[in-house]
């Protein structure tokens, strides 16, 4: 009889005690989800701050007058082409003289 006492009393101690879990299952797509969502937030921040940074600086620039390329040297674009030609190939000058002359 104390035995089934003890059991008795220990069974309700337990239920008393008993907290309730509210713990859900975490899928791995949902993982996934929740990484995509972090990565999108701090890329999307690294855009802003680097647009506010470059305004920011360019208007700092126009204040205090500084010109960004005042010390640079620009050089000027230079094209250049070669108009030798390989051996074994005529010049069209030279292709035209000699089928005036065969003719």
């Amino acid at each position: 009889m104390k035995a089934i006492r003890t059991a008795f009393y220990t069974l309700c101690f337990a239920v008393l005690l008993m907290v309730p879990a509210f713990a859900s299952y975490v899928d791995p797509s949902v993982t996934t989800f929740a990484i995509q969502a972090v990565v999108s937030v701090v890329v999307v921040a690294g855009a802003v701050i680097g647009v506010v940074w470059r305004k920011a600086k360019e208007k700092a620039m126009n204040a205090l007058h500084i010109d960004e390329n005042a010390g640079k040297e620009v050089e000027d674009d230079l094209v250049v082409f070669d108009e030798t030609k390989p051996e074994g190939e005529a010049a069209p000058e030279a292709a035209a003289e000699t089928a005036a002359a065969q003719e």
